[in-house]
C-alpha cells in the first residue's frame, strides 16, 4: 500500500511535523509494515509540495527515533515498530495530539470534548452494525 501523506497548510502545525507524525501514524497502525520501503525524499518532496530539506529533516528525524533505518542501495526501509501499539496506548496519543491542537486553537476544555463526543456519535452512526 503507498503512503498516503496530505500537508495542511492553513492548519498552524509545520508541515515537517505534519509529514513525520503521518508517517509514524501509518507505521503504528500497519497501513506501513516493518520492511515497506518509503519514497525518496525527492519525490516525496515533489508530491508534497515541499522542499527537500523538509523531508530529509523528517526522514532523519524518524531514523533517530528508530522508526526507520537508511541505506544507500536500498532506501528507507520502516524498522520499527516489531508489532502494533495496544489501541489503549495509540488511542492515549491520538488523544494527546487532539488536546495539543485544541489548545493551539485556543478552543475550551467543554467545547474540545463536546467536539470529541460529536465525533463518536457520528463515527457509530457511520459504523454498519453486524
Amino acid at each position: 500500500m503507498p503512503l498516503r501523506v496530505i500537508v495542511d497548510a492553513e492548519s498552524g502545525v509545520p508541515p515537517w511535523r505534519q509529514v513525520h507524525d503521518q508517517i509514524i501514524r501509518a507505521i503504528t497502525t500497519g497501513a506501513l509494515p516493518r520492511d515497506a520501503r518509503l519514497p525518496p525524499i525527492r519525490q516525496l518532496s515533489r508530491d508534497l509540495g515541499l522542499a527537500s530539506g523538509t523531508v530529509a529533516r523528517v526522514y532523519r528525524e524518524l531514523e533517530t527515533a528508530g522508526w526507520v533505518t537508511t541505506a544507500r542501495a536500498r532506501g528507507t526501509i520502516v524498522t520499527g515498530p516489531a508489532k502494533r501499539p495496544e489501541p489503549a496506548t495509540l488511542l492515549r496519543d491520538a488523544a494527546t495530539e487532539y488536546a495539543l491542537r485544541a489548545r493551539e486553537l485556543g478552543v475550551e476544555q467543554a467545547t474540545a470534548v463536546d467536539a470529541v463526543r460529536l465525533a463518536l456519535e457520528n463515527a457509530s452512526a457511520d459504523t454498519p452494525r453486524h
